[in-house]
């Protein structure tokens, strides 16, 4: 239509121009009819490159003690008497933290060291009345002896022999209980001095010790109060020092960690980015939160407090590998998608994603780096459209 117009005119015009002696306006007239290019649509296209691709998996938590140490009394009912460490303090196992006061033990202990010297004492007269009994019994059993000679010679009479006889029983009998009362004696002896030995354990119990190294993290314990073991602790220890970042992570994701897997670490109020790793994946899920624990060591954590709120960003893998951006994809039919443009035409292609780094996706197989796409999958293009490809602008790999 436009060339048939131009066309009329340049026979309206050809007879002036040939006047005129000129032509150039009928090669201006041609020249201002416009390419038939710009009735197609501009579409965004973006280009499949290779980068390095990271996939990641998110998760948030707080800052905990790998190992939390109570630190109670182990002797009931003392005051507190002094107190020799304070929350923030790193302390070596077998330090003394607290000391109470053994007044109380220790004159429990003069009273068992008299109790003993009064056993012993007793002890000493029951052996001198068992070798009183053993004298008296070693005659009686002579004249039984005797008297039994004579009765039966019949010059004693046998009444008489009965008696010596039961006169040397009765000195045997004695003999013994003299015997049977040493030994209960020496089990009473034993019994003091063993609640003397406990006196002195408890003595030595007082000095309230820390069974392994750490830092004080909690100082329940007040000079004057009395010690108890049924409350709260004296003390709370954080083991070595060591805390670790014990994060949610989705049912979805977690099959995906394993130990040692290197994180990177935020805490909340800090731009800075701290390094650690996976150290326990716990092995069941929240019935409710559908969520599952992870216990991340930090490598150096001397900027991390127990109860700080952090996020994590665990490395699950790298690899260099072609990729689009997410929004350059989509499914259809149950297949992944993309739209492939080639010489202005676009050609549906089905493809193979891998994993995902932020918002770009590994493409596995299906495409060519170099390729161009369109860069919204969402564009309103069908299989077989011409359009006029305007290139994005390039996201640099990270």
């Amino acid at each position: 239509m436009i060339r048939t117009a131009s066309f009329a005119l340049a026979l309206f015009v050809l007879p002036l121009l040939a006047l005129s002696g000129s032509t150039s306006v009928v090669y201006a007239a041609e020249e201002a009819a416009p390419p038939a290019r710009q009735s197609l649509p501009s579409i965004v296209v973006t280009t499949a490159t290779e980068r390095m691709l990271t996939e990641r998996v998110l998760a948030t938590g707080t800052v905990r003690a790998v190992e939390e140490v109570f630190v109670s009394p182990l002797v009931e009912g003392l005051p507190v008497q002094t107190l020799n460490a304070d929350v923030g303090d790193r302390v070596e196992a077998g330090s003394t933290l607290a000391v109470l006061n053994p007044d109380t033990l220790n004159l429990q202990k003069s009273q068992l060291n008299a109790s003993l010297a009064k056993a012993r004492a007793g002890l000493a007269q029951i052996r001198a009345q068992l070798v009183e009994a053993q004298a008296n019994a070693q005659e009686a059993v002579r004249v039984r002896d005797r008297s039994k000679r004579l009765a039966t010679s019949g010059s004693l009479s046998t009444a008489q022999a009965d008696q010596t006889a039961a006169a040397a029983d009765a000195a045997l009998a004695r003999v013994t209980s003299a015997e049977q009362s040493i030994e209960v004696a020496q089990a009473d002896i034993e019994v003091v001095q063993a609640q003397i030995a406990d006196i002195d354990l408890r003595v030595n119990r007082t000095a309230v010790t820390t069974p392994v190294s750490g830092v004080v993290s909690a100082r329940n314990a007040k000079v004057g109060a009395i010690a108890t073991g049924a409350g709260d602790p004296l003390f709370a220890l954080i083991r070595d020092g060591a805390v670790e970042l014990v994060a949610d992570v989705p049912e979805a994701e977690i099959l995906k960690l394993k130990v040692d897997q290197p994180v990177l670490i935020r805490l909340a109020g800090s731009t800075a980015t701290l390094d650690g790793n996976i150290r326990l994946i716990a092995p069941t899920i929240d019935a409710q939160t559908r969520l599952g624990t992870v216990h991340i060591r930090f490598k150096s954590p001397d900027n991390a407090r127990v109860g700080m709120y952090g996020s994590a960003e665990i490395i699950v893998q790298q690899k260099q590998g072609l990729a689009l951006p997410l929004t350059a994809i989509t499914t259809a039919r149950s297949k992944t998608i993309t739209r492939r443009v080639e010489d202005g035409v676009v050609k549906f292609a089905t493809i193979t994603t891998g994993i995902q780094d932020g918002q770009f996706i590994e493409i596995a197989s299906g495409l060519k780096a170099g390729e161009k796409v369109v860069a919204k999958a969402g564009a309103y293009v069908r299989d077989g459209d011409r359009i006029n490809p305007v290139d994005a602008q390039p996201v640099a790999p990270k």
